[in-house]
C-alpha cells in the first residue's frame, strides 16, 4: 500500500472487520537486512546469516527518509480504514538492526550508546503519534529478548519501554528473539508459554497495555495467562491458520473442537521463508479457502462413503466427507487412530501432534463417523459402499544396500513403536527429518503414548496447564542456554 488509490482497496478488508464489530490493525515493517533483494539497507553494512545479500548503511538523510516511510505507511493506513498499526520493533528486522551493537556500528547520532541506538524507534512513534492524532491505536512490538549476541539487555528494553511510552504508544506487542537467532522460540518442543514471565515482568514497568505472545495455542492457555495478570492482552497467529473458527468455538463453549496449533512450522514459516504459498499442515484450506471450497451437500442423497487407513490423510477425508453429509465408515487395521502421527508425538518434542489426533477423535463423535478399529478393510468389508477412499499411508523405504537383511538393522517404525528395543551404539542412517527424529528419540528417551482423549483441559478443571509446561522450563533453558539475568545482552 504505496498510494491512497491503493488504500481505498483494503477498505472491503477493514469494512468487514468493522461490520462484525472488530477492530484491526495493519502491521508497518520494514525488513532492513533481512530483506531479500540486493539493494538493502540496514543500520551498518553488517551481513545477515539468513539472507544472501549484504546491505549498505543508511545515510542520516536516508534514515530521516526511513521514519518518514513510517509515518507515511501510517497515515495511509488510517486512511484505508485501520484503527491502528502495529510498528514492528522485533525478530531482528531494521528498528531491530538499530538497537544493539551487534548490528549498529554508526557513530552518528543514530548509532553508538544504547541511547542513541533508541532514538530510530522513538522517533517513528514520536512522529507517526504526531501524525495520526490521539484516537489512533499504535501498538509497538518491542523485542522482549533478543536471543543472540550483543543483543539487548532488560535494562535497555525497560529505558526503550519508557521512552515509546512517552512517544505515544498505545500498547506493546511482544516479540521473542531474532530470526537468526540459534535458540527457537515457536517450534512444538517450546513449552507452551515459555515466554510469558517477560511479559508480565514488562507489565511491571509500563502504564500502557502489553500482549503476550509466542506458543499460545489454546483457550485455556490464553486464559490463565489473562487471569493470572501476567498480561492485558494475548496475541495469537499460527492458531487462527490451524482454525479459523478458533474464537467462534472458544465462545460457544466448544473449545475442544479447536483444530489445535501444533507448532510445526512445515507449511507456514517454513514455506515463507523459501518463498512459497503459506499455509497450514493440519488444514490444508489455509490460504485456499477460495479454490479448497467446500461443496455442498448431493442433493439427492448422501452416500455411503467408506475410508480406509485412520492417518491424518484419512481422519481428514472422513471428517470433510460427513462435513458434507455424507454416512462415512472409517477403517483402521491398528487398535487406534493416527498413523505416522502417532509415532512422531512418541519424539521428545513433538508431544504436541498428539493434539491433532484428539481433535480428530472429536470431530468424529461429533459428526457420527462410524469408526472400526482392528478391522482390515477387506473386499466383504467394503461391498455395498458407493464410494471408497483409499488413505492407507506410507511405508518405509528400504534402502538396496549390502547388509540390510542383517538381524540388527530395523525400520524406524518398528523402533517407534516399540516393537524392537535398540542396542546401546546405534547408526541412523538418513539425515532427513526422520532420521533426526530417531536420533532424538535414542538419546533423549521416548514419550510413552499419551491419553490423547484427554489432552485437552477447559479452564474450569482446575488443573493449570501453565503450571504443567512450565515444570518443562528450567531443563529447556538449560539446554538452549537461555538465561533470566537481567544483565545478560540478548539473554
Amino acid at each position: 500500500m504505496t498510494t491512497k488509490r491503493a488504500a481505498g482497496k483494503h477498505r472491503v478488508i477493514t469494512d468487514a472487520v468493522h461490520a462484525e464489530g472488530g477492530r484491526i490493525l495493519l502491521q508497518v515493517l520494514h525488513s532492513g537486512r533481512y530483506g531479500y533483494h540486493p539493494f538493502i539497507r540496514s543500520a551498518s553494512g553488517k551481513k545477515s546469516p539468513i539472507t544472501p545479500f549484504k546491505p549498505r548503511a543508511l545515510s542520516g538523510k536516508g534514515v530521516e527518509r526511513t521514519i518518514d516511510a513510517f509515518v507515511r505507511a501510517t497515515k495511509l493506513a488510517k486512511l484505508a480504514g485501520y484503527d491502528g498499526v502495529e510498528i514492528m520493533g522485533s525478530e531482528g528486522y531494521l528498528i531491530n538492526q538499530f538497537l544493539v551493537a551487534r548490528t549498529n556500528d554508526r557513530t552518528d547520532g543514530w548509532g553508538g550508546n544504547a541511547e542513541n541506538r533508541m532514538r530510530f524507534p522513538v522517533e517513528i512513534v514520536r512522529r507517526v503519534r504526531e501524525a495520526v492524532g490521539s484516537n489512533f491505536i499504535v501498538n509497538y512490538r518491542i523485542s522482549l529478548v533478543d536471543l543472540v549476541k550483543d543483543g539487548q539487555t532488560w535494562d535497555e528494553v525497560v529505558t526503550l519501554a519508557d521512552k515509546l511510552q512517552d512517544a505515544g504508544a498505545s500498547m506493546f506487542g511482544t516479540g521473542i528473539g531474532w530470526h537468526e537467532a540459534r535458540v527457537p522460540t515457536i517450534v512444538t518442543s517450546v513449552p507452551r508459554a515459555a515466554f510469558v514471565d517477560w511479559t508480565a515482568r514488562l507489565k511491571q514497568e509500563v502504564d500502557i497495555p502489553v500482549v503476550a505472545s509466542n506458543r499460545i495455542n489454546t483457550p485455556e492457555v490464553a486464559e490463565e495467562i489473562l487471569a493470572s495478570g501476567q498480561a492485558d492482552l494475548v496475541s495469537m497467529a499460527r492458531p487462527l491458520l490451524a482454525d479459523p473458527e478458533f474464537v467462534r468455538k472458544a465462545r460457544e463453549g466448544r473449545a475442544d473442537e479447536i483444530n489445535t496449533c501444533i507448532a510445526c512450522n512445515q507449511a507456514c514459516l517454513d514455506h515463507t521463508f523459501a518463498n512459497k504459498k503459506a499455509s497450514c499442515l493440519v488444514n490444508p484450506r489455509a490460504g485456499r479457502e477460495t479454490s479448497l471450497v467446500l461443496l455442498p451437500v448431493p442433493a439427492k442423497r448422501r452416500r455411503r462413503i467408506a475410508v480406509v487407513g485412520a492417518g491424518p490423510a484419512g481422519l481428514a477425508a472422513a471428517v470433510s466427507s460427513a462435513e458434507r453429509g455424507h454416512h462415512v465408515t472409517l477403517f483402521e487395521r491398528q487398535q487406534h487412530l493416527g498413523g505416522q502421527f502417532r509415532l512422531a508425538m512418541r519424539v521428545p518434542g513433538k508431544e504436541e501432534f498428539a493434539e491433532t489426533l484428539r481433535y480428530y477423535e472429536r470431530r468424529l463423535d461429533v459428526l457420527g463417523v462410524e469408526v472400526r478399529l482392528g478391522v482390515g478393510a477387506t473386499e466383504d468389508e467394503l461391498r455395498g459402499f458407493d464410494d471408497v477412499v483409499v488413505a492407507t499411508g506410507v511405508r518405509p523405504r528400504v534402502p538396496q544396500i549390502e547388509g540390510i537383511d542383517h538381524p540388527s538393522v530395523v525400520m524406524y517404525d518398528e523402533l517407534l513403536r516399540g516393537e524392537v528395543e535398540a542396542g546401546r551404539r546405534v547408526a541412523v542412517i538418513g539425515a532427513g527429518g526422520i532420521g533426526y527424529d530417531v536420533s532424538e528419540f535414542l538419546t533423549r528417551g521416548f514419550v510413552p503414548h499419551p491419553q490423547v482423549k484427554d489432552r485437552y483441559r477447559s479452564p474450569s478443571s482446575g488443573r493449570s496447564v501453565l503450571e504443567d509446561q512450565h515444570k518443562k522450563l528450567p531443563d529447556w533453558q538449560a539446554q538452549w542456554g537461555v538465561t533470566e539475568d537481567p544483565t545478560a545482552p540478548g539473554a
